[in-house]
Protein backbone atom coordinates (compact mmCIF):
# COMPACT_ATOMS: atom_id res chain seq x y z
CA UNK A 1 0.00 0.00 0.00
CA UNK A 2 1.40 3.37 -1.05
CA UNK A 3 2.13 5.70 1.86
CA UNK A 4 1.34 9.38 1.35
CA UNK A 5 2.83 10.93 4.49
CA UNK A 6 6.11 12.02 2.87
CA UNK A 7 6.74 14.84 0.40
CA UNK A 8 9.72 15.72 -1.81
CA UNK A 9 11.70 17.14 1.11
CA UNK A 10 11.44 13.88 3.03
CA UNK A 11 12.49 11.81 0.03
CA UNK A 12 15.45 14.11 -0.62
CA UNK A 13 16.42 13.71 3.01
CA UNK A 14 16.11 9.94 2.63
CA UNK A 15 18.87 10.06 0.03
CA UNK A 16 21.09 11.92 2.52
CA UNK A 17 20.43 9.21 5.10
CA UNK A 18 21.18 6.45 2.59
CA UNK A 19 24.48 8.08 1.69
CA UNK A 20 25.38 8.29 5.37
CA UNK A 21 24.52 4.61 5.79
CA UNK A 22 26.79 3.68 2.88
CA UNK A 23 29.72 5.63 4.33
CA UNK A 24 29.39 5.06 8.05
CA UNK A 25 27.28 1.95 8.72
CA UNK A 26 28.58 -1.50 7.89
CA UNK A 27 28.56 -5.02 9.32
CA UNK A 28 32.12 -4.42 10.53
CA UNK A 29 31.18 -1.20 12.31
CA UNK A 30 28.11 -2.85 13.84
CA UNK A 31 30.26 -5.71 15.10
CA UNK A 32 32.64 -3.21 16.69
CA UNK A 33 29.75 -1.42 18.40
CA UNK A 34 28.58 -4.78 19.72
CA UNK A 35 32.04 -5.54 21.12
CA UNK A 36 32.38 -2.09 22.66
CA UNK A 37 28.82 -2.04 23.96
CA UNK A 38 28.30 1.44 22.55
CA UNK A 39 28.36 3.54 19.39
CA UNK A 40 31.58 5.49 18.92
CA UNK A 41 31.45 9.28 19.25
CA UNK A 42 33.01 10.03 15.82
CA UNK A 43 30.06 8.29 14.14
CA UNK A 44 27.62 10.34 16.20
CA UNK A 45 29.46 13.55 15.28
CA UNK A 46 29.40 12.57 11.60
CA UNK A 47 25.66 11.94 11.84
CA UNK A 48 25.20 15.44 13.24
CA UNK A 49 27.24 16.90 10.37
CA UNK A 50 24.92 15.13 7.93
CA UNK A 51 21.84 16.49 9.75
CA UNK A 52 20.71 13.13 11.11
CA UNK A 53 21.04 14.23 14.74
CA UNK A 54 19.53 17.37 16.18
CA UNK A 55 16.36 17.15 14.13
CA UNK A 56 14.29 18.08 17.18
CA UNK A 57 16.52 21.01 18.18
CA UNK A 58 14.90 24.36 17.27
CA UNK A 59 16.49 26.20 14.35
CA UNK A 60 17.62 29.14 16.47
CA UNK A 61 19.90 26.73 18.34
CA UNK A 62 21.37 25.11 15.24
CA UNK A 63 18.94 22.21 14.76
CA UNK A 64 16.46 21.32 12.05
CA UNK A 65 13.44 22.60 13.99
CA UNK A 66 11.45 19.39 13.55
CA UNK A 67 10.44 18.99 17.19
CA UNK A 68 6.78 18.47 16.31
CA UNK A 69 7.31 16.72 12.96
CA UNK A 70 8.36 13.10 13.44
CA UNK A 71 8.43 12.29 9.74
CA UNK A 72 12.11 13.14 9.28
CA UNK A 73 13.05 11.06 12.32
CA UNK A 74 11.02 8.20 10.91
CA UNK A 75 12.96 8.37 7.64
CA UNK A 76 16.21 8.03 9.61
CA UNK A 77 14.88 5.01 11.48
CA UNK A 78 13.60 3.32 8.33
CA UNK A 79 16.93 3.54 6.53
CA UNK A 80 19.08 2.54 9.51
CA UNK A 81 16.87 -0.48 10.20
CA UNK A 82 16.48 -1.52 6.56
CA UNK A 83 20.24 -1.89 6.07
CA UNK A 84 20.24 -4.69 8.66
CA UNK A 85 23.05 -3.44 10.90
CA UNK A 86 22.03 0.05 12.02
CA UNK A 87 19.79 -0.77 14.99
CA UNK A 88 22.34 0.40 17.60
CA UNK A 89 22.67 3.71 15.80
CA UNK A 90 18.91 4.09 15.48
CA UNK A 91 18.61 3.52 19.22
CA UNK A 92 21.30 6.07 20.06
CA UNK A 93 19.74 8.69 17.77
CA UNK A 94 16.29 8.07 19.24
CA UNK A 95 17.35 8.47 22.87
CA UNK A 96 19.04 11.77 22.09
CA UNK A 97 16.45 13.32 19.75
CA UNK A 98 13.20 11.82 21.02
CA UNK A 99 13.79 11.50 24.76
CA UNK A 100 16.42 14.02 25.88
CA UNK A 101 16.26 17.04 23.57
CA UNK A 102 12.47 17.59 23.78
CA UNK A 103 12.56 18.24 27.53
CA UNK A 104 14.94 21.13 27.02
CA UNK A 105 13.27 22.34 23.83
CA UNK A 106 9.77 22.28 25.35
CA UNK A 107 10.40 23.12 29.01
CA UNK A 108 13.94 24.47 29.44
CA UNK A 109 14.61 28.02 30.57
CA UNK A 110 16.18 30.43 28.11
CA UNK A 111 19.54 29.95 29.81
CA UNK A 112 19.25 26.14 29.71
CA UNK A 113 18.34 26.16 26.05
CA UNK A 114 21.15 28.52 25.11
CA UNK A 115 23.68 26.50 27.08
CA UNK A 116 22.78 22.99 25.96
CA UNK A 117 20.77 22.88 22.74
CA UNK A 118 23.48 24.15 20.33
CA UNK A 119 25.85 21.45 21.62
CA UNK A 120 23.11 18.82 21.41
CA UNK A 121 22.48 19.79 17.78
CA UNK A 122 26.09 18.97 16.90
CA UNK A 123 26.32 15.85 19.14
CA UNK A 124 29.05 17.55 21.17
CA UNK A 125 26.69 16.84 24.07
CA UNK A 126 24.63 13.64 23.98
CA UNK A 127 21.58 13.29 26.18
CA UNK A 128 19.70 10.54 27.98
CA UNK A 129 16.55 10.28 30.08
CA UNK A 130 16.61 8.58 33.49
CA UNK A 131 13.27 7.56 34.96
CA UNK A 132 13.31 3.84 35.82
CA UNK A 133 14.73 2.68 39.16
CA UNK A 134 15.53 -0.77 40.59
CA UNK A 135 12.23 -0.66 42.46
CA UNK A 136 10.11 1.47 40.13
CA UNK A 137 9.44 0.99 36.43
CA UNK A 138 6.20 1.96 34.70
CA UNK A 139 4.85 3.33 38.00
CA UNK A 140 6.75 6.61 38.03
CA UNK A 141 5.27 7.72 41.34
CA UNK A 142 7.24 4.94 43.00
CA UNK A 143 10.65 6.52 42.35
CA UNK A 144 12.79 7.17 45.40
CA UNK A 145 15.72 9.16 43.99
CA UNK A 146 15.64 12.44 45.90
CA UNK A 147 16.86 15.95 45.21
CA UNK A 148 17.05 17.82 48.54
CA UNK A 149 17.14 21.61 48.38
CA UNK A 150 20.31 23.20 49.71
CA UNK A 151 21.87 26.61 49.32
CA UNK A 152 22.46 27.20 45.61
CA UNK A 153 21.04 23.94 44.36
CA UNK A 154 20.12 20.34 45.18
CA UNK A 155 21.81 17.26 46.58
CA UNK A 156 20.75 14.14 44.67
CA UNK A 157 20.83 10.61 46.12
CA UNK A 158 19.50 7.40 44.62
CA UNK A 159 19.85 5.15 41.60
CA UNK A 160 18.41 4.61 38.14
CA UNK A 161 18.56 1.47 36.04
CA UNK A 162 17.95 0.30 32.45
CA UNK A 163 18.99 3.76 31.20
CA UNK A 164 19.55 3.72 27.44
CA UNK A 165 22.66 5.72 26.46
CA UNK A 166 23.28 6.06 30.19
CA UNK A 167 26.99 5.34 29.93
CA UNK A 168 27.80 7.54 26.96
CA UNK A 169 25.50 10.47 27.82
CA UNK A 170 27.02 13.81 28.74
CA UNK A 171 23.75 15.16 30.11
CA UNK A 172 21.03 13.12 31.82
CA UNK A 173 17.48 14.42 32.22
CA UNK A 174 16.69 12.83 35.59
CA UNK A 175 13.32 12.32 37.26
CA UNK A 176 13.63 13.00 41.00
CA UNK A 177 11.55 13.63 44.10
CA UNK A 178 11.73 17.21 45.30
CA UNK A 179 8.70 16.98 47.59
CA UNK A 180 6.96 14.67 50.02
CA UNK A 181 4.54 11.85 49.18
CA UNK A 182 3.71 10.75 45.66
CA UNK A 183 1.48 13.55 44.40
CA UNK A 184 2.34 14.80 40.92
CA UNK A 185 3.80 18.02 42.30
CA UNK A 186 6.34 16.08 44.39
CA UNK A 187 8.52 15.40 41.34
CA UNK A 188 10.88 17.42 39.19
CA UNK A 189 13.25 16.97 36.27
CA UNK A 190 16.87 17.93 36.84
CA UNK A 191 19.91 17.94 34.56
CA UNK A 192 22.82 15.86 35.85
CA UNK A 193 26.10 16.30 34.02
CA UNK A 194 28.88 13.85 33.30
CA UNK A 195 31.71 14.53 35.73
CA UNK A 196 29.63 15.80 38.62
CA UNK A 197 31.09 14.52 41.89
CA UNK A 198 29.18 11.49 43.18
CA UNK A 199 27.58 10.67 39.82
CA UNK A 200 28.59 7.23 38.54
CA UNK A 201 27.27 5.99 35.18
CA UNK A 202 29.98 3.51 34.36
CA UNK A 203 28.12 0.24 35.00
CA UNK A 204 27.01 -1.28 31.71
CA UNK A 205 24.08 -3.71 31.74
CA UNK A 206 24.33 -6.66 29.36
CA UNK A 207 21.12 -7.35 27.46
CA UNK A 208 19.72 -10.06 25.19
CA UNK A 209 19.41 -7.50 22.36
CA UNK A 210 20.88 -4.18 21.24
CA UNK A 211 24.43 -5.11 22.33
CA UNK A 212 25.83 -2.11 20.45
CA UNK A 213 23.65 0.44 22.23
CA UNK A 214 24.72 1.03 25.80
CA UNK A 215 22.34 0.60 28.71
CA UNK A 216 23.60 1.56 32.15
CA UNK A 217 22.90 1.73 35.83
CA UNK A 218 23.30 5.20 37.33
CA UNK A 219 24.06 5.99 40.96
CA UNK A 220 23.92 9.34 42.71
CA UNK A 221 25.77 9.80 45.99
CA UNK A 222 25.42 13.33 47.40
CA UNK A 223 25.59 14.82 43.90
CA UNK A 224 25.40 18.59 44.07
CA UNK A 225 23.38 20.01 41.18
CA UNK A 226 23.06 23.80 40.84
CA UNK A 227 19.69 25.52 40.76
CA UNK A 228 20.25 26.40 37.09
CA UNK A 229 19.90 22.70 36.20
CA UNK A 230 16.29 22.39 37.39
CA UNK A 231 14.37 22.06 34.12
CA UNK A 232 12.02 24.99 33.73
CA UNK A 233 13.39 26.58 36.90
CA UNK A 234 10.33 25.60 38.96
CA UNK A 235 9.97 22.64 41.32
CA UNK A 236 7.11 20.17 41.10
CA UNK A 237 6.58 20.18 37.32
CA UNK A 238 8.46 16.99 36.49
CA UNK A 239 5.49 14.66 36.37
CA UNK A 240 3.53 17.00 34.12
CA UNK A 241 6.55 17.46 31.85
CA UNK A 242 6.94 13.70 31.51
CA UNK A 243 3.28 13.21 30.71
CA UNK A 244 3.46 15.83 27.97
CA UNK A 245 6.42 14.15 26.28
CA UNK A 246 5.39 10.51 26.68
CA UNK A 247 3.19 10.55 23.54
CA UNK A 248 6.29 11.30 21.45
CA UNK A 249 8.26 8.51 23.13
CA UNK A 250 5.49 6.01 22.49
CA UNK A 251 4.91 7.20 18.93
CA UNK A 252 8.62 6.75 18.25
CA UNK A 253 8.55 3.15 19.52
CA UNK A 254 5.53 2.37 17.35
CA UNK A 255 7.18 3.91 14.29
CA UNK A 256 10.36 1.90 14.88
CA UNK A 257 8.24 -1.25 15.21
CA UNK A 258 6.63 -0.55 11.85
CA UNK A 259 10.05 0.03 10.27
CA UNK A 260 11.34 -3.25 11.71
CA UNK A 261 8.25 -5.06 10.43
CA UNK A 262 8.77 -3.72 6.92
CA UNK A 263 12.46 -4.61 6.96
CA UNK A 264 11.69 -8.11 8.25
CA UNK A 265 9.27 -8.62 5.37
CA UNK A 266 11.93 -7.52 2.86
CA UNK A 267 14.62 -9.77 4.37
CA UNK A 268 12.25 -12.73 4.45
CA UNK A 269 11.05 -12.24 0.90
CA UNK A 270 14.66 -12.04 -0.30
CA UNK A 271 15.64 -15.19 1.62
CA UNK A 272 12.67 -17.33 0.60
CA UNK A 273 13.11 -16.32 -3.05
CA UNK A 274 16.75 -17.44 -3.12
CA UNK A 275 16.53 -20.49 -0.82
CA UNK A 276 15.80 -23.84 -2.47
CA UNK A 277 13.91 -26.75 -0.87
CA UNK A 278 12.85 -29.94 -2.66
CA UNK A 279 14.01 -28.44 -5.93
CA UNK A 280 11.96 -25.26 -5.67
CA UNK A 281 12.41 -21.79 -4.17
CA UNK A 282 10.84 -21.71 -0.71
CA UNK A 283 8.68 -18.80 -1.83
CA UNK A 284 6.82 -21.14 -4.20
CA UNK A 285 5.28 -23.15 -1.35
CA UNK A 286 1.75 -22.13 -0.45
CA UNK A 287 2.47 -21.86 3.27
CA UNK A 288 5.33 -19.43 2.61
CA UNK A 289 3.24 -17.33 0.24
CA UNK A 290 0.35 -17.14 2.70
CA UNK A 291 2.67 -16.11 5.54
CA UNK A 292 4.26 -13.44 3.38
CA UNK A 293 0.80 -12.16 2.45
CA UNK A 294 -0.10 -11.89 6.14
CA UNK A 295 3.16 -10.11 6.94
CA UNK A 296 2.69 -7.62 4.09
CA UNK A 297 -0.87 -6.83 5.12
CA UNK A 298 0.16 -6.33 8.73
CA UNK A 299 2.97 -3.97 7.71
CA UNK A 300 0.51 -1.89 5.69
CA UNK A 301 -1.82 -1.66 8.69
CA UNK A 302 1.07 -0.70 10.99
CA UNK A 303 2.12 2.14 8.71
CA UNK A 304 -1.44 3.37 8.22
CA UNK A 305 -1.84 3.52 12.01
CA UNK A 306 1.57 5.07 12.65
CA UNK A 307 1.36 7.59 9.81
CA UNK A 308 -1.97 8.81 11.16
CA UNK A 309 -0.40 9.21 14.60
CA UNK A 310 2.55 11.15 13.14
CA UNK A 311 0.12 13.56 11.49
CA UNK A 312 -1.81 13.99 14.72
CA UNK A 313 1.41 14.62 16.60
CA UNK A 314 2.67 17.36 14.30
CA UNK A 315 -0.63 19.16 14.74
CA UNK A 316 -0.45 18.81 18.52
CA UNK A 317 -3.40 16.43 18.64
CA UNK A 318 -1.89 13.05 19.60
CA UNK A 319 -3.33 12.13 22.99
CA UNK A 320 -1.74 9.89 25.60
CA UNK A 321 -4.23 7.07 25.03
CA UNK A 322 -3.82 7.23 21.23
CA UNK A 323 -0.04 7.06 21.57
CA UNK A 324 -0.45 4.10 23.91
CA UNK A 325 -2.54 2.33 21.25
CA UNK A 326 0.18 2.86 18.66
CA UNK A 327 2.91 1.67 21.00
CA UNK A 328 1.34 -1.56 22.19
CA UNK A 329 -0.40 -2.58 18.96
CA UNK A 330 2.54 -1.98 16.64
CA UNK A 331 5.06 -3.67 18.91
CA UNK A 332 2.81 -6.73 19.26
CA UNK A 333 2.47 -6.94 15.48
CA UNK A 334 6.21 -6.40 15.05
CA UNK A 335 6.84 -9.44 17.26
CA UNK A 336 4.46 -11.58 15.21
CA UNK A 337 6.11 -10.55 11.94
CA UNK A 338 9.60 -11.24 13.26
CA UNK A 339 8.53 -14.63 14.58
CA UNK A 340 7.16 -15.55 11.17
CA UNK A 341 10.30 -14.22 9.51
CA UNK A 342 12.57 -16.32 11.70
CA UNK A 343 10.46 -19.40 11.00
CA UNK A 344 10.59 -18.88 7.24
CA UNK A 345 14.37 -18.48 7.42
CA UNK A 346 14.58 -21.95 8.96
CA UNK A 347 17.84 -22.66 10.77
CA UNK A 348 19.41 -19.51 9.39
CA UNK A 349 16.82 -17.46 11.21
CA UNK A 350 18.46 -18.59 14.44
CA UNK A 351 21.92 -17.39 13.40
CA UNK A 352 22.82 -13.85 14.42
CA UNK A 353 24.77 -13.26 11.22
CA UNK A 354 21.33 -12.79 9.68
CA UNK A 355 19.52 -9.49 10.38
CA UNK A 356 16.23 -11.27 11.11
CA UNK A 357 17.79 -12.99 14.14
CA UNK A 358 19.32 -9.79 15.48
CA UNK A 359 16.07 -7.91 14.98
CA UNK A 360 14.18 -10.66 16.80
CA UNK A 361 16.43 -10.23 19.86
CA UNK A 362 16.42 -6.44 19.69
CA UNK A 363 12.65 -6.11 19.36
CA UNK A 364 11.78 -7.95 22.54
CA UNK A 365 12.34 -4.81 24.60
CA UNK A 366 9.88 -2.78 22.53
CA UNK A 367 6.99 -4.33 24.46
CA UNK A 368 8.66 -3.37 27.74
CA UNK A 369 10.25 0.06 27.60
CA UNK A 370 8.35 3.29 27.16
CA UNK A 371 5.80 1.75 29.53
CA UNK A 372 5.03 -1.95 29.32
CA UNK A 373 2.31 -3.03 26.93
CA UNK A 374 0.22 -4.11 29.92
CA UNK A 375 0.33 -0.52 31.19
CA UNK A 376 -0.46 0.74 27.67
CA UNK A 377 -3.57 -1.44 27.61
CA UNK A 378 -4.60 -0.06 31.00
CA UNK A 379 -4.26 3.52 29.72
CA UNK A 380 -6.39 2.70 26.69
CA UNK A 381 -8.95 0.83 28.79
CA UNK A 382 -9.38 3.81 31.06
CA UNK A 383 -10.02 6.09 28.11
CA UNK A 384 -12.52 3.61 26.65
CA UNK A 385 -14.44 2.84 29.82
CA UNK A 386 -14.03 6.11 31.68
CA UNK A 387 -13.08 4.07 34.76
CA UNK A 388 -9.85 4.07 36.76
Amino acid sequence: MQRDIYDEDHEAFREVVREFVKRYVSPEKAAQWDRDGEVDRPTMLAAAEHGLIGLSVPEEFGGAGMLMDYRFRSVVNEELIRCGHGSALAGAFGIHDDLAVPYLAHFGTDAQQQKWLPKMATAEVLGALAMTEPGAGSDLRGVTTTAKKVDGGYVVNGAKTFISSGKTADLVVTFVKTGEGNRPDAFSLILIEDGMAGFDHSKTLHKMGFPGHDTAELTFTDVFVPDENLIGGVEGLGFIQLMKNLPLERLSIGAVAAAVGEAALEWTLEYTTSRQAFGHPVVDFQNTRFRLAEMATTVDAMWAFTDRAMNLYRHGKLSADEAAKVKFWCTEREWEILDQGVQLHGGYGYITEYPIARAFLDARVHRIYGGTNEVMREIVARSVTGRK
